[in-house]
């Protein structure tokens, strides 16, 4: 893809959020699924349901913008993905396990943090107030998460964790 303006390389980081979402979409059932703390197993649960309706939006963004979501592979998502898939293939303690599904999930959102807060501020420049809305709903969301997780790693789950040793 050519990317001669900033709308070019909006569209293009917004494809690569795309297919980011979409992998995470088909990860979280598994980091649920392996998660013993109850807290945790329903925040990544939430959180599943947050990605599908984020996906919802980005298609709203897509069909405002013209553009198709799909070409591009998000190569970071993908070696988060594999880095999370490596912990649940390892003998971990369940309370230990816990603990690194928490942080391979932190590595997960401050990377969407990132991106949905860049394409924020290019959809602001653009003077794209659709997308722009849209997009802080889901940076909102991800902080969100993101501080959900701290508070469980910090107020029991790193705590199990340090007692299982």
């Amino acid at each position: 893809m050519e990317m001669s303006n900033l709308k070019d390389l909006f569209v293009d980081c917004l494809k690569d959020l795309y297919n980011a979402e979409g992998q995470l979409s088909k990860a979280l059932p598994k980091m649920a699924k392996a998660a013993t703390h109850p807290e945790l197993k329903s925040a990544f649960e939430t959180h599943l349901e947050e990605t599908k309706n984020q996906i919802g939006r980005l298609d709203q963004i897509f069909k405002h913008l013209g553009e198709n979501p799909r070409g591009k592979k998000c190569k970071a998502m993908e070696g988060l993905v594999e880095e999370a898939n490596e912990l649940l293939e390892e003998d971990v303690a369940p309370e230990v396990l816990d603990a690194g599904l928490i942080g391979a999930a932190q590595k997960v959102e401050h990377y969407e943090i990132a991106g949905y807060g860049t394409v924020r501020t290019y959809a602001k420049l653009l003077g794209d107030d659709v997308s722009m809305k849209l997009l802080q709903q889901t940076l909102d969301e991800e902080s969100a998460t993101d501080k959900k997780l701290s508070k469980l790693a910090e107020s029991s789950i790193n705590l199990e964790a340090v007692e299982a040793e």
